[in-house]
């Protein structure tokens, strides 16, 4: 199987009362098998994993990849650092039926480079699924060194990485270790354009929650050598891209998706909390820009 092209870093919609909304998680997953996306990645940081409970967690997963029906991946969000949760909620995706999972690189325990992959290696051999490994180290507190990522593809189940250091140069040492040993995609928005001229296959993105086709067109346009279209669209999206986190990451982007109408209710769970209306005022002003809203 393939990894390439537009994932959604999907976000968690809650009801007023705070529960899983699973209508609007439905709902949301048919917005990206229209509009084309090649993924859905749910129970990622986008998706607050980390105040969800084991049984809220699960049953995102489970929504997801019941209403997906087989019609568009998904790479199911089962990181942690405790590595006996992280193979259980690689298993848990794997009984579903999810296409891979994607596993965060352990965050707060910062672990050495070997610790790093002996946690892949004891998922990998539990569980004989594919694994999208995440390295994110503005919030792990750790960086998976490039040496590290190539002696992780002598696991067969390391199928891709979600690399979002920011570090072009990174991804370049990634590329030219490992080559076609695995799948890069870009974990950074504004960056995607930059990281597909130098071997990236697609992107895990923020942004795709608000505008899926564009970001599917922009990767489309690059594979396809149209790269004055590929241009447009990424001269397009960059500023959206930049302002997705002006109250960090899932804020402003449900902010945004309430803005234009996607989702009815804004809420976030603590520590987080929703966007301050002037941070709102900014998003609409540039939406107006865009031509999103009138």
């Amino acid at each position: 199987m393939e990894f390439k092209g537009s994932y959604v870093a999907l976000i968690t919609p809650f009801t007023k009362n705070d529960e899983i909304d699973e209508d609007k998680i439905r709902e949301l997953v048919n917005f990206h098998i229209e509009n084309g996306t090649s993924g859905i990645v749910p129970c990622g940081t986008t998706g607050e994993y980390p105040t969800l409970s084991y049984e809220e967690h699960e049953k995102v997963i489970r929504v997801v990849i019941e209403e997906a029906k087989g019609k568009i991946q998904v790479i199911a969000g089962a990181g942690s650092n405790n590595t006996k949760r992280a193979i259980e909620l690689t298993e848990y995706a794997k009984s579903l039926g999810a296409d891979a999972a994607l596993s965060t690189c352990p965050y707060y325990n910062k672990p050495t480079q070997r610790g790093i992959f002996e946690h892949y290696k004891a998922i990998a051999d539990a569980t004989k699924f594919p694994l999208m490994i995440y390295n994110v180290p503005g919030r792990t507190g750790v960086n998976i060194e490039p040496e590290t990522v190539l002696k992780l593809t002598d696991l067969e189940e390391v199928v891709a990485i979600k690399e979002a250091t920011g570090s072009l140069e990174q991804m370049i040492k990634i590329q030219e270790l490992c080559g076609d040993r695995l799948a890069i995609l870009s974990g950074e928005d504004h960056l995607i354009l930059p990281m597909l001229s130098i071997g990236a296959k697609g992107v895990v993105s923020v942004v795709a929650n608000i505008l899926p086709a564009e970001m599917c067109n922009l990767i489309k346009a690059f594979e396809e050598k149209a790269y004055d279209k590929a241009f447009e669209l990424h001269s397009k999206l960059y500023d959206i891209s930049r302002n997705m986190f002006i109250e960090g990451n899932p804020v402003t982007v449900k902010a945004a998706m309430k803005i234009l109408g996607l989702i009815d209710n804004d809420s976030v769970r603590l520590p987080l909390v929703s966007q301050e209306e002037k941070n709102n005022q900014k998003l609409k002003e540039l939406f107006l820009k865009k031509g999103l809203i009138k």
